[in-house]
């Protein structure tokens, strides 16, 4: 199974410090989110990844390389300079998959331990995300777990959605033309009960603030194991 990092956002929340670093290459402790992400992923036995690119995407392509000094192969999804949003990510880089198999998706501007092991021979439908309590920030959440690991909309009992799912070509093949963002495809699908999630209680942080940077460091710097 490859992986995709998204790491196509502009970061509008985190400048100044994103006017001219790309957000997923923003260091805590010493090492860039999308860095750590990687060698969680190699760790997991992801080690074919794809990574999507947009504002100043040249400068992660030249942090990076090609993933050797990961132990990874890393392929590159060119998006031009404005980017094309979660979905339509996706779909512009689904030449780069392997053909007809179910791929991990991970966002770029996220801290976790989750063991990505669990993703490798899930059974899923068209898709299965990985939900999480709900972080201060963002307290209403995204998508409620039902009876058979079901997701649905709803408005009560809410997790959050961590940025992590394992999606099969069809979800996004089946897409209307010109799809950009994810939320509203997977909404359509929860209505056909085609869409499952577990909640993960571990470290999750979405660093979207320079003030959750801030905190992202002070947990690494606090650890008594290698972050």
């Amino acid at each position: 199974m490859r992986a995709m990092i998204l790491a196509a956002g502009r970061g509008e929340r985190m400048r100044p410090l994103t006017d001219f670093t790309p957000k997923p290459l923003l260091k805590a402790a010493g090492k860039s989110l999308i860095e750590r992400t990687i060698e969680h992923l190699v760790a997991a036995g992801f080690k074919e990844l794809v990574i999507n690119h947009a504002y100043l995407g040249h400068q992660i392509e030249e942090n990076l390389g090609d993933g050797s000094q990961f132990g990874a192969r890393i392929l590159y999804s060119h998006e031009g300079k404005n980017g094309l949003e979660t979905a339509g990510g996706i779909i512009h880089a689904l030449p780069l998959m392997d053909d007809g198999k179910p791929f991990l998706v991970v966002n770029g501007d996220i801290a976790t331990d989750f063991p990505f092991i669990e993703l490798r021979e899930k059974s899923f439908d068209l898709a299965h995300l990985v939900l999480v309590p709900n972080p201060k920030h963002h307290q209403k959440g995204d998508f409620q777990l039902n009876s058979n690991d079901l997701l649905s909309s709803e408005n009560s009992n809410r997790f959050t959605f961590s940025g992590i799912g394992i999606y099969s070509p069809e979800f996004f093949l089946n897409a209307p033309k010109n799809s950009k963002k994810l939320a509203p495809l997977l909404r359509e699908a929860m209505l056909e009960k085609r869409i499952t999630g577990q909640v993960f209680n571990g470290f999750w942080m979405d660093i979207g603030t320079p003030e959750r940077l801030k905190t992202l460091e002070h947990h690494y710097l606090s650890c008594t194991f290698p972050p």
